[in-house]
């Protein structure tokens, strides 16, 4: 069969992140031409189709790569229920990854709790969720997912709009673990014109989700209740490009790339820190976090601000920047101050060289003199 370009790149885009994520010839037949039938018991990959372009080009390459390395290429298609006609949406999803000859497909339909994070968020968690449910419970060695270019780049502005810091810029790792499952993008070096391609090459029908804001004329804004990606899809990416005169999105995911190597050598040197000067005391669905102080003071700067922001997540969700700094200066600017008042309830304290991260200060005072 002779592929497109844009199909001949995603292939290898796709073979070359599986081989990275430790995936290969899963049988040696495979490496002779002829037709051969997959082992039953073969590696499982799962591509998360949402039904829309790049998910439904990525399900077509995937099961491209799997079939030519011996392994099986299933799907698993969330509905969210959100919007009207979700279900029809899934079960088209469903029907073209079955032609596109994936197994097994499922469809799960989630609940959505919206809380303070917003729909998107909310989503998306219940969506990740599904998704690792899901691999575990066919045994599946990864999930794909479909994120391309385009969304790295839009993801990149977006981070940098809601919080900055080099982990905004390095925006989606290409791979990761998730509820104990491990994910994997293998389309961040390819467009979406390019998966538009391949759809259209292939017959296959995608679904545009409503607040994409596609309907809405270039020059003309998406209003301000539209999703902020759709906004800077739509209004923020392209002013750049003509500002630039250059593709800003090839730009900003060649940026994330070297940003990801950083952040990932960050990421490492924060573990090592973490285990030498912290030490947390689970219990239930709440924890306690004792951090060393004088051990911690002699680590760099950008080490000790990743430490407490790593703490603070385990420990206090929903901690910003503002609460890091002020836990940091425990630290770097000690002369005896009070607590500082953390989200959920929570506080950290200081006395002698030991800040604790706890419930509540009373509590934290009171462990402490126990046991110091």
């Amino acid at each position: 069969m002779a592929y497109s370009a844009a199909m001949k790149q995603a292939i290898g885009a796709v073979r070359e992140q599986l081989a990275d994520a430790g995936f290969g010839l899963a049988d040696s037949r495979f490496a002779h031409h002829g037709v051969h039938s997959v082992d039953p018991h073969a590696p499982l990959v799962l591509v998360a189709c949402s039904g829309g372009r790049d998910s439904l080009a990525l399900a077509a390459v995937a099961h491209t790569v799997a079939s030519a390395w011996g392994m099986r290429c299933g799907a698993v298609i969330v509905d969210h229920g959100m919007q009207p006609g979700s279900a029809l949406v899934a079960q088209r999803a469903a029907a073209q990854c079955d032609l596109l000859g994936l197994t097994p497909v499922l469809v799960r339909t989630v609940h959505v709790r919206v809380g303070g994070e917003g729909a998107e968020a909310a989503a998306r968690d219940a969506r990740y969720e599904a998704l690792a449910a899901a691999a575990r419970e066919l045994g599946a060695a990864a999930v794909l997912l479909a994120h391309t270019r385009d969304d790295q780049a839009e993801g990149v502005l977006i981070g940098l709009i809601r919080t900055g810091g080099v982990d905004a810029v390095a925006g989606m790792p290409a791979r990761q673990t998730v509820h104990g499952v491990r994910f994997v993008r293998p389309l961040l070096a390819v467009s979406r014109a390019q998966t538009t391609a391949i759809c259209m090459d292939l017959g296959l029908e995608w679904w545009d989700d409503p607040t994409n804001g596609d309907a809405f004329a270039p020059d003309e804004p998406l209003p301000a209740d539209y999703p902020l990606r759709s906004r800077v899809r739509h209004t923020l990416l392209p002013f750049l490009n003509e500002f630039a005169g250059r593709d800003m999105a090839e730009r900003l995911a060649q940026g994330a790339r070297v940003a990801r190597r950083d952040v990932e050598w960050l990421d490492e040197c924060t573990s090592r820190v973490f285990d030498e000067c912290v030490r947390l005391e689970r219990r239930g669905v709440s924890c306690e976090a004792r951090i060393d102080a004088t051990r911690l003071a002699t680590q760099p700067q950008a080490l000790r601000f990743r430490v407490i922001a790593r703490v603070l997540a385990i420990c206090a969700p929903g901690s910003g920047t503002a609460h890091v700094d002020a836990v940091e200066a425990l630290i770097s600017q000690w002369h005896g101050q009070g607590p500082v008042q953390l989200p959920s309830k929570h506080s950290a304290n200081r006395k002698k060289h030991v800040i604790r991260v706890c419930e509540d200060v009373t509590h934290a005072n009171r462990r402490h003199s126990r046991q110091d």
